[in-house]
């Protein structure tokens, strides 16, 4: 399930701190995968885990599941590179997560929506919140677009380390509501999203979520 160059999310499992590691799987045998020093994903400085260190892990897989598992740091190794080496518990005993457990945040990220068909013009918006698995926002534009519609959805994440990404995700239409002040909150669903898009957007909710905390804000 896990391979080579997939992204992985670490977590240590009995600590209060909710600080949060982002690496790479670099090799693998049958009980244990070998990642590059992570990065804490607040600061971006290297971590380094202690032997024995229990963890929680996540990555997501190539159909665009999110998958979760508990590992332990069993070493460190040095070949081409430095490694840390963590245990695998095997396929078998990965918990996957479902769609609508993404957790979704208000935020407020710079979005453009496009007919792949040209069948309305291209609509410039701001959301009003987003998860790994869609997103939602208000217009007060009448383009007439409705629920099952397939739609380009351009998005500009900007990260806490100030790097931005912008993806450019195949959506569906799946809910149209009337607001007041002939306003329309339209929701979309991400559709043939790739596992780093699901892994970029997972990191900029959390990014999101861990600033909402340090101003004492709820997502």
């Amino acid at each position: 399930m896990i391979k080579i160059g997939d992204t992985i999310i670490l977590e240590t499992k009995y600590s209060e701190s909710g600080e949060k590691y982002q690496s790479k799987v670099i090799d693998q045998s049958e009980h244990y995968i070998y990642i590059d020093y992570p990065k804490n994903m607040e600061t971006d400085k290297t971590a380094f885990l202690l032997d024995g260190t229990q963890l929680k892990a996540s990555f997501v897989a190539a159909a665009g599941a999110v998958y979760l598992f508990d590992s332990e740091v069993a070493g460190k190794v040095k070949r081409n590179v430095p490694m840390i080496m963590l245990t695998y518990p095997g396929d078998e005993q990965l918990m996957k997560i479902q769609r609508r457990q993404y957790v979704r945040v208000e935020t407020a990220v710079d979005a453009a929506m496009h007919s792949p068909d040209e069948n309305f013009p291209p609509l410039v918006c701001v959301t009003e919140d987003i998860s790994a698995g869609g997103a939602s926002f208000s217009t007060k534009s009448q383009i007439q677009v409705e629920p099952e519609m397939n739609v380009n959805l351009w998005l500009v994440l900007l990260m806490h380390s100030g790097e931005y990404h912008y993806l450019n995700l195949k959506s569906k239409i799946v809910r149209i509501l009337n607001m007041k002040e002939n306003t329309r909150k339209i929701s979309v669903q991400f559709s043939n999203i790739t596992p780093n898009e699901r892994q970029l957007l997972l990191r900029y909710c959390f990014d999101r979520q861990l600033a909402y905390k340090k101003r004492g804000i709820e997502a």
